[in-house]
């Protein structure tokens, strides 16, 4: 099969269509991040991406501080709308109804709506062009007590996790797999003869 050859773009997909909150009090803003997504294991990290002209840029670079939220499908118009208005001249988390729950482990606070937020502390930026790059410890978990099993497994297929993917909204389908099913060794089951 033939493919084309384009010049370089911002096309890796998908991406999550992450709320991000930044800022407290009255200074409180949520935007929508599709640049994000994990660098490091231990200690665990990850990056937003954020263009300087944003108005939730100074309130990351002055607080050092910001809470990732994962959005769901039902989410999408929400979401959307975080991206493309400005905290500047709009209470984004009124207009969308959003309720704003305390950190556990940072100042900002995160939106009970979503499932799922990563509570992050910035440890370095980086001007990239466009965008600089908050390099970011997650220092906290919030997830939704309804997605954890008995055995305390988060279950991030029942929670209707949104995507992005160049330009456009996705609800995550569903699972396929978990880590290491390629390989791993099927477990035997006994015979009716060996449970006697």
């Amino acid at each position: 099969m033939a493919k084309q050859f384009w010049k370089g773009s911002a096309l890796l997909a998908p991406v999550p269509a992450a709320l991000v909150t930044c800022g407290t009090g009255e200074n409180t803003n949520v935007l929508t991040i599709g640049w994000t997504g994990i660098v490091c294991t231990r200690p665990p990290m990850t990056y937003i991406s954020v263009r300087p002209e944003r108005f939730s840029y100074n309130l990351i670079r002055e607080q050092r501080e910001f809470a990732v939220n994962l959005t769901t499908s039902a989410m999408c118009r929400e979401t959307d709308f975080c991206g493309v208005k400005s905290g500047r001249d709009t209470d984004k988390i009124a207009a969308c109804g959003f309720h704003l729950l305390p950190a556990k482990e940072i100042s900002v606070p995160i939106i009970e709506e979503c499932p799922v937020a990563l509570e992050c502390r910035v440890i370095e930026e980086k001007e990239l062009g466009s965008h600089t790059m908050f390099l970011s410890e997650i220092v906290g978990i919030d997830a939704d007590e309804k997605y954890i099993d008995s055995k305390g497994k988060l279950n991030l297929q029942q929670c209707g996790l949104a995507a992005y993917a160049h330009g456009e909204y996705f609800a995550l389908g569903r699972k396929l797999g978990d880590f290491g099913f390629s390989v791993r060794k099927k477990k035997k089951h006994k015979n009716k003869t060996d449970r006697k």
